[in-house]
Formats: C-alpha cells, structure tokens, sequence
C-alpha cells in the first residue's frame, strides 16, 4: 500500500479534523498516515468578504487538484465547504458524525440578540447568518469576519465587534467555552438555520483510491442520510457554499424533519419552509417544490445583487 497522505487545511480547526480522522484509521484500522497541508484559495484571500470572491470550492480546489494529481491520498474537509456537484473522478467515501449543527451567539459584554445595542457590530463570514440577523433586527450592522476561529475570537476582544457568530461545531472541537468568554449562546435551529453539511466532516478521494473501503467504514449512516437531503436541497436549487440558503435536515424516530430558509442578505425578504417524511421519499424535492412556489429563485437572483 502506498503511503497515505492526508490533505488539509493549516488551521487549528482544521487540523484537529485531519488528525482526528488520522487518529481513527489508526485506531480502528492500524493505517498510518501523514498530513499534508495545503492553502487555498479561501485561506489566501482574507481581505474581502467570501461572497465577493465568488465561485464555488473555495476551500477545496486545491485540495482537489492534489487528489487528481495522486499527491495527496484523502481530503478532510468541513462537508459545509464541500460543493454538491464534484470532479467525475471524486467521491465522498464518507460523512463523518455530525457535531453540534447550530450556530452560536458570542459575546463578551452582551447575553444575546437580543440585548445587542441599536447599530450593533455582528461579525459574521455568511450572507446566511447575515440575511438571518438583518431579519430578526433590521438595525444590525453585520461586518465581514474573515479568518481562522481564533483570529475572529480576537477581534471580538479587540471590541471590534460587539458579537460575532461562529458555528458551534468548531467551538466545541477547539475547547472553547465560557470559561474564556462571558456569552456562547447557542442558536436554536427553528432560530437560526445552519449551512448544509454544518457539523459534519467529509472525506474526499479519488474513485480508485486503494483506502476507499476503509474510507467508506467511516460513514455515519445518520449524518449521512441528514446531510444527504441537505446536499440535495442545495444542488435542485443550483446553490453554492456562499448564497443566502439555511437548510436544516433531522433524522428521529424514523422521520425525517427538513427546515430551509432562503432570502436576501439584507434581510428585507425572507422564504422560509418545512417538510417532513421518512428517509425513502423525496423530501429535498418537495422542499424545493414549496419555496419555488414562494418565489425563491427569483430572491437567490436578486441576491446577486448584494454581492
């Protein structure tokens, strides 16, 4: 067997995902491996917000270009990050078990949302969250907030922001709790709807990946069945990584529970929806049938014009 080399990321949250992932082939499989850390285009461009700098992948494409090329065995990303439509000779052998799915409200002088003062600097790196502020307090100023989770946990004690939203999977992953900072407010989902993939690491490789089984041994089936009619939502509606689209899906007792909010990031026009059903039917597409209805491909449209 070749050496396996695992692509990443240099993050600290990064990191922590390939090593965990690392620490699980060994663990269950006795495979050793070795990182391989690669910037991308999103960890490249860090002074302008991600929208701005458009397209899709923009935490995968070099990390993709290194499976093509066989320098690099296995990609670990943040399945967030991961766009719907792959390269044909690319696969996910895995979706790992989800974290915590929620955002989180983080502040060291403010409890919540709520108790924001009027203007409030909110920094955040997503037109969801963004759109989902404005929506719930128009008066809210929310501000690009590029870098890694400590760079953005800096800048909050810096007082450059009187908040900032992060998501909750990477606080827990990194430690970070109220023991360092006053607020971590987590955001109900009903609240708050979270990226596709949120919470959940994926595992990319080649088709012919020599691993692949191994790989494939690491799926969670619940996340995976989640996080599946999340993707699918995403790729009938043609969205990307970086639109305004919130799309939440719940497996419990059988059933399968499917939240999505789209809008414009301003926050001024807001569709939001429900399905529920069991995991054999096709809820990503009545999903999509009922915010169609609601003229949702007209809003990601104008959305554009934010951007």
């Amino acid at each position: 067997m070749n050496k396996i080399i695992i692509g990443t990321r240099g993050s600290l949250l990064a990191l922590w995902q390939a090593n965990f992932i690392k620490d699980e082939l060994k663990r269950k499989f006795n495979l050793d491996s070795e990182l391989k850390i690669i910037k991308t285009t999103g960890d490249r461009i860090l002074d302008a917000p991600l929208a701005k700098i458009g397209g899709k992948g923009l935490f995968t494409k070099e990390l993709e270009e290194m499976l093509l090329n066989k320098s690099i065995t296995l990609a670990v990303h943040s399945l967030k990050d991961v766009p719907v439509v792959m390269h044909n000779d690319l696969l996910l052998a895995a979706i790992t078990k989800r974290e915590d799915a929620q955002d989180c409200f983080i502040s060291y002088n403010f409890s919540n949302i709520s108790n924001l003062p009027y203007n409030a600097k909110v920094g955040t790196t997503s037109l969801r969250r963004s759109m989902q502020l404005k929506y719930i307090r128009e008066d809210l100023d929310t501000i690009s907030l590029r870098g890694n989770v400590q760079t953005r946990l800096q800048k909050l004690k810096n007082n450059e922001f009187d908040a900032i939203i992060l998501a909750k999977a990477g606080l827990n992953r990194l430690n970070i709790d109220t023991k360092d900072i006053n607020f971590i407010n987590p955001l109900d989902i009903s609240f708050m709807i979270p990226a596709m993939g949120q919470g959940a690491l994926g595992i990319e490789c080649r088709k012919d990946c020599e691993i692949l089984p191994y790989l494939q041994k690491l799926n969670d089936e619940i996340s995976s069945i989640e996080c599946g009619f999340e993707r699918e939502f995403i790729r009938l509606l043609d969205g990307g990584c970086q639109v305004p689209i919130g799309v939440h899906a719940k497996y419990k007792d059988s059933k399968i529970v499917m939240n999505a909010i789209i809008g414009l990031p301003n926050g001024t026009e807001i569709i939001k929806d429900c399905v529920s059903g069991s995991k054999d039917s096709n809820l990503a597409s009545e999903l999509l049938k009922k915010v169609e209805a609601k003229g949702a491909r007209d809003v990601l449209k104008r959305a554009l014009d934010f951007i």
